[in-house]
């Protein structure tokens, strides 16, 4: 169904065909299918290539089909998170030995992950800098298997150069994964731009509402499906059939939720950029955002997160945190209500200092994932917090 409509329609309609066949019930929503094993009449012939649950629901290839079609791909698989998402990919396509170059400004878990649980068994990580390409080339060694990067990037909102990072993955024989996390397929679609894998924490805009945990990977590959399909069933983080359920409902208002967090979140950074209490704003939608013409280049929006940086120290940021009425204080992002954070303390704690410092997260960057609420409302929190 990848092929034919538009992604509004793909969004409500693909993976969820009702069934019309003689005793079917027709459903128009996908049901929820709890059963973790599945009767078959031969006992060589699973029923409907279904076995048990862990290797395949028919509620989460609900899913997995409609995640292929809003990415314009072939393939779509659910985990339990986005780091189990991650895990898939690391282990089912690297080996001992392997050495992965990935961008400089990642999600604290992210890193956490390179550095300290695959470190363990033998794959090793180097970063560089999104905003030189060419730095991720030389950073290639004879070990490396693969490039990992996120646009917009965590928290600083940096823009990979997917065409040319894709470039240098062929050249070299590697697989290229984006994190796409930040600007949903509703606004992007890496694969088109070449990226083999394209990974999303679900948690965050596919599901949409902060009640669903979940990772999603698309792919167009089928080598690459079939080893990390593997992984998922092997190791089993697979998604459950009823989060495969919310994150389905959570798809089908994507198009409209992300063009309001686009919509919102602009207003905001204009006002923020005009308040005396801010030294910076970091959104793509401003006409100061410093990468502004690739990332129209490879978008077709804006999304909801800004960074911006309060003047003061880590007292004045913690004492304009505390003051928020409307907007909660409270990690991750990409839900309908606004929620805002400060890196340093919180989602990029586990990150060393001088490495924060490095990438410019200082004491007093503070991320704000913009909600759905009325624009308004939203403006006079941040004001009367800042006063």
């Amino acid at each position: 169904m990848k092929e034919h409509f538009q992604f509004e329609t793909l969004a409500i309609h693909a993976g969820e065909q009702p069934d019309m066949r003689e005793g079917a019930a027709g459903d128009v929503a996908a049901p929820i299918h709890l059963s973790t094993t599945f009767a078959r009449h031969e006992v060589d012939q699973p029923t409907a290539g279904y076995e048990y649950t862990r290797s395949l629901n028919p509620t989460r290839r609900a899913l997995e089909e409609k995640l292929a079609a809003i990415e314009g791909v072939s393939h779509g698989l659910a985990f339990s998170s986005g780091l189990a998402a991650e895990t898939a990919i690391l282990m089912g396509l690297l080996r001992s030995g392997d050495h992965v170059v990935a961008s400089d400004d990642l999600y604290g878990g992210t890193k956490r992950l390179f550095n300290k649980v695959l470190s363990e068994f033998g794959i090793s990580a180097s970063y560089a800098d999104v905003l030189d390409t060419a730095a991720f080339e030389r950073a290639i060694t004879p070990k490396t298997r693969m490039i990992w990067v996120e646009t917009l990037s965590n928290p600083m909102l940096k823009v990979a150069d997917i065409r040319a990072l894709s470039a240098i993955a062929k050249q070299h024989s590697l697989i290229l994964v984006v994190d796409d996390t930040f600007l949903s397929p509703y606004f992007m679609h890496p694969a088109a731009l070449g990226a083999d894998l394209v990974m999303h924490s679900a948690t965050k805009y596919i599901g949409g509402h902060s009640d669903v945990l979940g990772g999603v990977v698309m792919t167009d590959r089928d080598d690459l499906y079939e080893r990390v399909q593997y992984y998922q069933n092997a190791a089993g983080a697979v998604m459950s059939p009823f989060d495969s359920y919310i994150v389905m409902r959570g798809i089908k208002t994507l198009a409209l939720r992300m063009e309001r967090h686009a919509a919102n979140a602009l207003r905001i950074a204009h006002f923020l950029e005009d308040h005396p209490s801010v030294g910076r704003v970091v959104y793509p939608g401003l006409d100061s955002f410093p990468q502004r013409e690739l990332h129209r280049n490879q978008a077709t929006g804006d999304g909801g997160i800004i960074s911006f940086e309060l003047r003061g120290n880590i007292e004045d940021a913690k004492r304009f945190l505390s003051r928020l009425k409307i907007i909660a204080l409270a990690e991750s992002l990409g839900g309908v209500e606004s929620l805002i954070e400060l890196p340093a303390l919180m989602t990029h704690s586990s990150v060393a200092p001088e490495e924060r410092q490095k990438i410019g997260i200082t004491d007093t960057l503070v991320r704000l994932s913009v909600g759905i609420e009325n624009a308004d409302d939203l403006v006079a929190d941040l004001a009367q917090a800042m006063a």
